[in-house]
């Protein structure tokens, strides 16, 4: 099977990236399940009803999120309906929505999508390791093809999950800093392994914020509001090629469109 998976989308930019990439691409590289993170998608910030209904309707099979996830209220009721739409799976328990979800791709094979949240300069959750191990542990030894979104600020602590769930996952694909790392490659035991996939959103800006904004607090120090950017568009996102029967990735390649 052949895996597109997004990195952040974010903002308006970011959903206008994905309506004229999505359907080319998913023609183009017969592209048989897609995964986005899309924490970042309304506004710089969250998902609303609308963004989720949106992204949705335009290809991507699961949306994963982070960090920004309770940014907007009409989450806690969205995530509880939309089983499409997953949480950090080690947010303690009694949180709105799940963490890991069993799909279906277009060819008929079962495929797990596992989010995960980072600890360093992080908001303080559960260990994603031995949560990790937790619901791998659950679901034994099918289904096999296994795709974990890693929302984390290091690149220590992404790389070291992605060692220690080698051979136990088909990729291991970090998000959340919106940089496109060059470290994609398969791990021994067939995992697929990026740093941070990279951002799907406004290409003149620092991270998806207008400059001017980020500029003003780093030379004062004072508050701002941060706003998503205009102007053109990146389009940053993996595909990544898994044998059906054992799980194990064959090849993981890195895409960078720009407007």
């Amino acid at each position: 099977m052949r895996l597109l998976f997004i990195g952040d989308i974010v903002g308006r930019p970011g959903r206008r990236a994905l309506k004229e990439n999505l359907p080319g691409l998913q023609r183009e590289l017969d592209i048989d399940f897609v995964v986005a993170n899309g924490e970042n998608a309304a506004g710089g910030n969250g998902i609303t009803r609308e963004v989720a209904r949106e992204l949705l309707a335009s290809g991507i099979d699961v949306i994963t999120m982070g960090n920004h996830v309770w940014d907007h209220k009409e989450i806690f009721e969205l995530i509880e309906r939309e089983k499409r739409i997953l949480r950090p799976a080690n947010y303690p328990p009694g949180v709105p929505g799940v963490g890991l979800g069993v799909f279906e791709t277009r060819g008929g094979v079962e495929i797990v999508v596992l989010n995960l949240a980072g600890r360093v300069f992080m908001p303080e959750l559960d260990c994603p390791f031995r949560v990790a191990d937790h619901l791998l542990e659950q679901l034994g030894d099918s289904p096999k093809v296994i795709l974990v979104d890693f929302h984390a600020e290091a690149t220590s602590e992404k790389m070291a999950l992605g060692w220690y769930l080698a051979g136990r996952v088909s990729a291991v694909c970090g998000t959340h800093t919106h940089v496109q790392t060059a470290d994609e490659r398969v791990l021994p035991g067939g995992t697929a392994y990026i740093t941070d996939v990279g951002m799907t959103g406004p290409r003149d800006s620092v991270i998806g914020v207008k400059k001017e904004l980020v500029l003003s607090k780093f030379l004062t120090q004072l508050p701002r509001r941060f706003e998503v950017a205009p102007g053109p568009y990146q389009f940053n996102a993996v595909v990544i090629d898994i044998d059906d029967e054992t799980g194990e990735a064959r090849q993981i390649k890195r895409i960078q469109n720009y407007e």
